[in-house]
């Protein structure tokens, strides 16, 4: 049987929310108008469509689903343009024919011609991206702890004032933080005002039961130097005198100060028995800023994938703390061919330049898959840690090269599920 790979027309695109809805249990809402549907643009979409079959509404059906959003994320100091793949989903009678595979290679061509040159995304199940060569690309850092067992280690001399305020009166202040605090950092999406409103400051759909959002400002309004972004709900914990939990959405600062005082402020909410952020970045300094760091009660998840796309443009365009040159050779990528052969990569040595990459016959000073190279490239995993796994070869000195110019100031991080 033949299908017609493409993007949906917009009369298509409540197919693609039911279909969504049912590969995801409802997570994004039921209907043909959930959030998958209304959050995603017909030409960011690539579907599989069976012509030998139609809907009860006479439409070609659509057996695979599959959209790409256009997103600016950070790496390592600089901008870059990548494809955050998203609703991804076949119907069970459709399973196990290659449809997702040759949407992915369609999909990677045609991010290459649009000059994304890193596509990511949140794996349903790592064994089916691991096969098209996503690799980690950060952690969620969870934490669970009673404001009882907030004790700082180190008192601050001048401690911030912390206001509290409701999101339109604070969105300014707040964005204006984020920006300056994810400059320097790797995987942090550049956020538009929809995907605050829709996503970080959102009450409605999925959000509504957890109550109204907060966000409290560490320094001045006119000045703040860090914010956390909340909930607060009663009756969430089994304890008789500390019922309530808060649950932290979003949480950025400019020093350490600020990110002090906004942990007091949080302490300060005497009938809160559980301050649950799930989704702090995995160099997060609150393990060293607790007295007692266990009752953060920390557990690291997997978060967002990376796949380099064009692996030229990728090197060229990420962020470099020091100057080097380093041969990297590509093998077996068969979704992206024009990925594999050996580059030559010339860093200058400032995260804000862009640094040279051409085609070479230099022998390889480090020699992997497109997988391990985009765990490598993110700061996932160092050079040395790849090789030790079997995943890298090369001579001690070039992987040691490779180790330092691949190190990030940051460790990589995305908050924003997509």
């Amino acid at each position: 049987m033949d299908f017609d790979i493409r993007p949906a027309q917009p009369e298509e695109m409540g197919q693609l929310g039911l279909m969504a809805s049912y590969s995801y249990g409802g997570a994004f809402g039921d209907g043909e108008d959930n959030i998958s549907a209304s959050g995603t643009r017909p030409e960011w979409t690539l579907c599989a469509f069976d012509p030998g079959a139609t809907t009860e509404q006479g439409q070609v059906l659509m057996a695979t689903s599959f959209a790409a959003f256009p997103f600016t994320i950070r790496a390592n100091g600089r901008a870059m343009a990548m494809a955050g793949i998203s609703v991804v989903g076949t119907r069970p009678e459709y399973r196990r024919r290659g449809l997702v595979r040759r949407i992915m290679t369609q999909a990677f061509a045609d991010q290459r011609d649009r000059g994304q040159s890193v596509a990511g995304l949140w794996a349903s199940q790592a064994a089916i991206y691991q096969r098209y060569g996503f690799a980690p690309a950060g952690l969620n850092r969870g934490y669970a702890i009673d404001v009882a067992d907030i004790q700082l280690q180190d008192s601050v001399p001048e401690p911030l004032v912390v206001s509290r305020h409701r999101p339109a009166e604070a969105l300014d202040a707040i964005r204006e933080i984020y920006k300056t605090f994810i400059a320097d950092r790797t995987g942090y999406i550049h956020r538009g005002k929809s995907l605050w409103l829709n996503s970080v400051l959102s009450e409605d759909g999925a959000n509504s039961a957890d109550g109204p959002v907060y966000v409290a400002l560490a320094g001045s309004i006119q000045a703040p130097r860090g914010y956390v972004v909340y909930t607060l709900r009663a009756a969430q914990v089994p304890h008789r005198a500390r019922p309530q939990e808060i649950k932290v959405r979003d949480m950025a600062f400019l020093d350490m100060p600020a990110c002090h005082s906004l942990w007091q402020f949080l302490a300060r909410h005497d009938l809160v028995g559980r301050v649950a952020w799930p989704n702090a970045p995995m160099d997060d300094p609150a393990q060293a800023m607790m007295a007692e760091p266990r009752m953060l009660h920390t557990q690291d998840t997997e978060a967002t994938w990376w796949r380099l796309v064009d692996v030229p443009r990728a090197l060229a365009q990420r962020g470099y703390n020091r100057q080097a040159r380093l041969v990297v050779e590509v093998h077996g990528d068969d979704l992206a061919p024009w990925n594999n052969g050996r580059w030559l990569l010339q860093t200058a040595g400032d995260a804000g330049e862009e640094s040279k990459v051409s085609t070479t016959e230099l022998n390889p000073d480090i020699t992997l898959s497109i997988r391990a190279l985009s765990g490598l490239f993110s700061g996932m995993y160092g050079a040395q840690t790849l090789a030790n796994w079997g995943m890298l070869s090369g001579q001690p000195e070039g992987i040691s090269t490779a180790s330092g110019v691949f190190a990030t100031k940051y460790g990589p991080h995305c908050p924003d599920h997509y």
